[in-house]
């Protein structure tokens, strides 16, 4: 959770650089993660028809980074002007969009990792696989996200704050009871960290070994080792966005509960937050680097869609056979599985 307040009997640590940091960051994720999500979204929702193979689970994905991107907007007028002026059910929303799309993304990018193993392992039954089953799948993550970060909107909320025209890192903080603290980090940590981490690093691993054992009648080595890259920048997005953070999540809610007595830990406790909110938000750039490089198809229907990056892809066709048209590019049957 955000915050830049100081508690027990600890000196308030210096934050003047928080809102610079916040401002800063957010500005420079705007535009390239709108643009990128955007076009992410319309490509794969417009061109690809096949929507399994983690496809399903992308579109998901690019639409939980676009939404907090919607909002950062508001985010980057608070910490320049210092006032929100926008009420507080807006506030409540700009706040719920950055856990909802942190938790969201991260069980997206574990539902890409697990379907990538387990189409590899287990071609025949990427065959038999139903666009609804991925479908049902995420109706279901989008229930439990939610439900689970609803929560937050109890312990932080303007009601909390002696200012109504302060919002996210200035919002009050509810003190909770021991247990209801230590649920919350317990829930927060295992089904937003522990789980998913374990997860994508066992799918990259087993992914790692069936690649290094050799290809098999039904898997050539060039499948295995797009499936692998997949995976591996799963994990490489998760690691670089939201492992900082969760780790330093424990210790701040112990900084809130006044568990903490070390004044050194508290006050890099309370700077390093807003860091690693930060990175958290970076994901809204990096996830569409997994649609682009790790997804082939992803890559045929972007050239065909603008003519001046099909100028610049190589041919894979042999030398005097005919150059296919855009018309030809969308609808051919031929195109290559999405990896």
């Amino acid at each position: 959770m955000e915050s830049n307040a100081s508690f027990g009997n600890c000196t308030n640590p210096q934050m003047s650089f928080q809102s610079t940091l916040y401002a800063t960051t957010y500005t420079l994720i705007f535009i390239p993660g709108l643009l990128a999500n955007s076009a992410a979204l319309w490509v794969l929702c417009r061109f690809i028809s096949k929507k399994s193979k983690a496809i399903i689970f992308m579109v998901n994905l690019a639409v939980a980074d676009l939404a907090h991107v919607l909002s950062l907007p508001l985010r980057m007028y608070y910490y320049i002007n210092h006032s929100w002026p926008f009420g507080s059910f807006l506030c409540q929303v700009c706040f719920y969009l950055k856990y909802l799309n942190m938790y969201a993304s991260i069980c997206f990018l574990t539902c890409i990792s697990i379907q990538r193993y387990l189409f590899l392992l287990h071609p025949f039954k990427a065959n038999d696989w139903k666009r609804r089953y991925d479908a049902a799948i995420s109706a279901a993550v989008w229930l439990f996200v939610g439900a689970g970060c609803l929560p937050l909107l109890v312990v932080r909320s303007p009601a909390l704050s002696n200012n109504i025209n302060t919002c996210f890192s200035d919002l009050g903080v509810k003190q909770l009871s021991p247990g209801a603290s230590i649920a919350l980090v317990t829930v927060a940590e295992l089904f937003g960290f522990v789980i998913p981490l374990s997860i994508i690093a066992c799918c990259t691993w087993k992914m790692w070994q069936s690649l290094r054992e050799g290809p098999t009648q039904l898997q050539n080595t060039s499948e295995k080792q797009k499936a692998l890259r997949m995976v591996l920048m799963c994990a490489a997005v998760f690691f670089i966005c939201f492992t900082p953070y969760h780790i330093n999540f424990p210790f701040f809610m112990m900084v809130i509960e006044n568990i903490i007595q070390d004044c050194a830990v508290h006050r890099s406790t309370l700077r390093f937050h807003p860091i690693s909110l930060c990175l958290a938000s970076l994901n809204c750039c990096l996830d569409p680097v997994l649609y682009y490089f790790m997804t082939s198809e992803f890559q045929d229907h972007l050239f065909c869609w603008s003519p001046s990056l099909e100028e610049h892809k190589p041919l894979s066709v042999p030398v005097g056979a005919p150059h296919s048209s855009s018309e030809d590019c969308v609808r051919s049957p031929n195109m290559p599985l999405p990896l």
